[in-house]
């Protein structure tokens, strides 16, 4: 009974973990380095994640700052920035790339946070699902008795209650991060 509360709770720990992911790459007002995690640059034939060619910063909160390692990088980085879904232009000046991050209107922050209420939406299914494994998994096990399996259930329904707050939460912090 036990491990089983703990398998589920690490499973949705998972959960809470890609949802977290899936928010730090929407992008706010202000600069973060987390919204180019998505980047794939070609890079002399091979496909790798923009943080592995370049290092990335904000000096201030509207600019990124990408100096790649290596010069030949350059033009890939800036042809991935544009080419990606995140509408950004890159400003090549040389040896680094700049990217002055423009206001955010009130429709695009009215997408993103219905993006942001979809991923929400998306980690409370995969929670559900999680309570649901954990639930007939519970029924399956042999020499318990009835008793158990309802304190166990009802174990499993804290778990899945305390996790959706959590959702709830994180995407609640988003919005707000978004509304700025």
């Amino acid at each position: 009974m036990k491990q089983l509360q703990t398998e589920s709770r690490s499973k949705m720990l998972k959960a809470i973990e890609a949802l977290d992911h899936s928010l730090s790459v929407l992008r706010t007002g202000r600069a973060n380095p987390g919204i180019l995690k998505k980047v794939q640059v070609n890079y002399y034939g091979s496909t790798m994640p923009i943080d592995q060619v370049a290092s990335i910063s904000t000096p201030d909160a509207r600019t990124l700052v990408i100096t790649p390692w290596d010069r030949g990088a350059l033009n890939p980085i800036e042809k991935a920035i544009r080419d990606s879904d995140l509408g950004l232009n890159p400003n090549n000046k040389g040896d680094t790339i700049f990217i002055s991050l423009p206001m955010l209107t009130e429709e695009r922050r009215k997408d993103l946070i219905k993006n942001a209420r979809n991923y929400g939406e998306d980690a409370k299914v995969a929670v559900r699902s999680l309570r649901k494994h954990a639930l007939d998994d519970l029924k399956k096990v042999e020499g318990v008795g009835e008793d158990e399996i309802k304190r166990g259930e009802a174990d499993v329904q804290k778990l899945t209650d305390e996790f959706i707050k959590r959702v709830d939460d994180t995407v609640s912090a988003k919005e707000q991060d978004i509304l700025g």
